[in-house]
C-alpha cells in the first residue's frame, strides 16, 4: 500500500478546499443581484417598472430594484446625472435634454405613446373658465395653463394646442407650479383655466363638479411619444449589457400590462390582478374600489419593446430649441443612443 505522507495529505486537502471555494465563488457570483435604483413617478403610465419588479422580470435579468419616486420630470433627469438613479422613466423636459447636451443622460427607448383609439391626454379647464366660454381649446388665448417647470412637457403640449389653434404660444399664460399635486390643487379652486394630463388623473379629475375636459391631446400631437426611457450616458456607452437587460425587463412588463389593460386580450381575472398590482403604487391612499376604475380608465399604450417615436422625438427638441430654452447646437443624437431599440 501506497503511504500517503502528511504533507501530500494536506496538499490534497488543501487542492480540495481551493475547488470547493471556487464553486462556492461561481455560485454566489451566478445568484448575485445588481443592485439599481429606478426613478418613477406614482402613474399607471410608470405601470410597465411595477409589473417588472413585482413579477420577477428584473429579477431575472439579474437586476435588484428600489424605486425612487419623483413628483416632475426634470428633479428625475437631475438623479439620474447624479447617479442617485440608475434609469428613469419620465417626459422629455428641458432640463433633460440640457443633461444630455452635457454628457449626463441618454434617451435609451419609448414608453407612453399616444395612440388613435385609445384614450390619452386630455384637455381640462376649471369649472370656473368653463362658465366663462371656455368650452374647447381655440378658447384657451389668454388663458392660464399649469405646468411644473418652464421646458416641461406640459409646456411643450400648451405650445402645441396654440401652434394648431393658430394663434402665438405666448397668449397661453403658463404657470409653474412644481408639482403634480400643486397644479390639481390650483385647477380645481380656478386659480389656472387650463391643465392636460393623463387619462387616469383626467377622468377622476372630471368627475368632480370643479373640472370638466374641453378636449385631447392626440388632436394636436397624434404621434406624441409622451414618455422615455433614459439613464446615464455612462451606462449607455460602457454598461451596455445592464441596459439591455434592464429593456428586457421592462419591455415584458410594458406586454402584460398591454395585453390587461389596453389590449385586453388577457381576460378579466388577468385585468383585475394587474389593477391590483398597480394599487401598490398608485392612488395607494385610496381604497382598491376607488382607486380600480381611475386605474382601469387611464391604461395609455406602452410601446412594444421600448419601441422609440424618434420623428416626435425630434419635434420636440425642436420645439424647446425654438423657445430658447435648450441650445440650438444640440443634436438628436446627443438626446438619444437609438443602438439598443427599433425607432420610427
Amino acid at each position: 500500500m501506497k503511504t500517503i505522507t502528511r504533507r501530500k495529505l494536506s496538499a490534497i486537502l488543501g487542492g480540495g478546499l481551493l475547488v470547493i471555494s471556487a464553486i462556492t465563488a461561481s455560485i454566489t457570483t451566478a445568484g448575485a443581484q445588481e443592485k439599481i435604483n429606478v426613478g418613477a413617478l406614482r402613474f399607471t403610465s410608470h405601470s410597465a417598472s411595477f409589473v417588472a419588479l413585482e413579477r420577477g422580470y428584473f429579477k431575472e435579468q439579474g437586476l435588484d430594484v428600489t424605486f425612487k419616486f419623483f413628483q416632475a420630470a426634470q428633479p428625475m433627469a437631475v438623479a439620474i446625472a447624479s447617479g442617485d438613479v440608475d434609469f428613469g422613466v419620465t417626459a422629455i423636459s428641458g432640463g433633460l435634454i440640457n443633461l444630455a447636451n452635457k454628457g449626463a443622460i441618454k434617451v435609451i427607448g419609448g414608453a407612453l405613446q399616444e395612440e388613435p383609439g385609445i384614450d390619452g391626454q386630455m384637455i381640462l379647464v376649471s369649472k370656473k373658465a368653463f362658465d366663462e366660454g371656455v368650452t374647447k381649446p381655440a378658447m384657451l388665448k389668454g388663458r392660464s395653463y399649469g405646468i411644473t417647470q418652464a421646458g416641461s412637457s406640459f409646456h411643450y403640449m400648451a405650445a402645441k394646442i396654440a401652434q394648431k389653434e393658430g394663434f402665438p404660444s405666448s397668449d397661453i399664460k403658463v404657470k409653474p407650479l412644481q408639482k403634480v399635486g400643486a397644479i390639481i390643487g390650483a385647477l380645481k379652486s380656478g386659480q389656472i383655466d387650463a391643465w392636460s394630463i393623463v387619462p387616469h388623473i383626467a377622468k377622476g379629475l372630471a368627475k368632480s363638479p370643479a373640472v370638466e375636459i374641453i378636449g385631447n391631446i392626440s388632436d394636436y400631437i397624434p404621434d406624441y411619444q409622451v414618455t422615455t426611457v433614459f439613464t446615464s450616458a455612462d451606462n449607455a456607452a460602457n454598461k451596455k449589457d445592464l441596459v439591455k437587460r434592464f429593456l428586457a425587463a421592462f419591455s415584458k412588463g410594458a406586454d402584460d400590462f398591454n395585453a390587461a389593460l389596453v389590449d385586453k386580450t388577457a381576460g378579466d381575472q388577468a385585468a383585475e390582478d394587474m389593477v391590483k398590482l398597480i394599487h401598490k403604487y398608485v392612488y395607494t391612499s385610496r381604497p382598491y374600489e376607488k382607486a380600480a376604475p381611475s386605474i382601469r380608465n387611464g391604461a395609455m399604450r406602452i410601446n412594444k419593446n421600448a419601441k422609440l417615436n424618434l420623428t416626435n422625438v425630434k419635434d420636440q427638441l425642436a420645439w424647446f430649441q425654438s423657445e430658447g430654452l435648450v441650445s440650438k447646437d444640440i443634436t438628436i443624437d446627443t438626446l438619444v443612443d437609438s443602438s439598443f431599440v427599433e425607432t420610427y
